[in-house]
C-alpha cells in the first residue's frame, strides 16, 4: 500500500518542525553560550541523572557510543564535565559535571525552557501538547518495534526447506 499525500504531508511537517526547532534552539544557545544543542542535551541529561556511562548518554540519544564519546571528549576539554572510574565495572567510566558545566548548563537550561514556551507553549495550550506528546510517543514506540522485528528477522533467517531448488539451481 502506498503512502498516502496526508502522510507524507505530516511526515514533511514533522521532520521540517523538528529541523527548525533544532536551529532555532541551538542559535540561540550558541548565541547565549556558545553551545551547540548536542552538547547542551548532553550537560542537561547530566544535569538531570548525574553519574551515566558513555553507553547511558548514547542509548538516550539513540546515538553511537563512538559519537557519544566525541561529544564528551570536547565537554570534557572545555572543562564542563569529567570521567572517572565505575566502581561497578572497570572496564567503563562514570560521567560527572564540573562545577563549571553545572553552572552552564543550568544557564542555558533557562535559555533553551524559554525557547520551548516560545515556540511551542504560547501557541499550542497544554492539552494539546500532551496529546501530540501521546502520539509522536506511540508513533516512535511502533517505529522501534518494527525496526526491532527487522533486527531478528535478519539474525534468523527463515531456514530454506530441505531438498528445494533454490535460485533455479537444484541442491547438491
Amino acid at each position: 500500500m502506498m503512502a498516502d499525500a496526508g502522510l507524507k504531508l505530516l511526515y514533511r511537517e514533522l521532520v521540517s518542525l523538528e529541523i527548525e526547532l533544532w536551529n532555532g534552539i541551538e542559535g540561540r544557545l550558541r548565541a547565549e553560550y556558545d553551545l551547540p544543542l548536542t552538547s547542551f542535551e548532553v550537560l542537561h541529561l547530566l544535569l538531570r541523572r548525574p553519574g551515566r556511562r558513555i553507553q547511558d548518554i548514547a542509548e538516550e540519544f539513540s546515538i553511537t557510543v563512538g559519537g557519544t564519546s566525541k561529544v564528551v571528549d570536547r565537554l570534557e576539554s572545555a572543562g564542563l564535565c569529567e570521567r572517572r572510574a565505575n566502581p561497578n565495572d572497570r572496564r567503563s567510566s562514570i560521567v560527572e559535571l564540573t562545577p563549571e558545566g553545572r553552572k552552564l548548563a543550568n544557564g542555558a537550561l533557562k535559555v533553551f525552557e524559554e525557547e520551548l514556551d516560545l515556540r511551542i507553549g504560547s501557541v499550542i495550550p497544554e492539552q494539546s501538547v500532551r496529546e501530540v506528546t501521546a502520539v509522536l510517543s506511540t508513533l516512535r514506540a511502533a517505529g522501534r518495534a518494527l525496526d526491532a522485528e527487522r533486527k531478528a528477522a535478519v539474525r534468523s533467517p527463515v531456514p530454506a526447506m530441505r531438498g528445494s531448488k533454490q535460485s533455479g539451481r537444484s541442491a547438491r
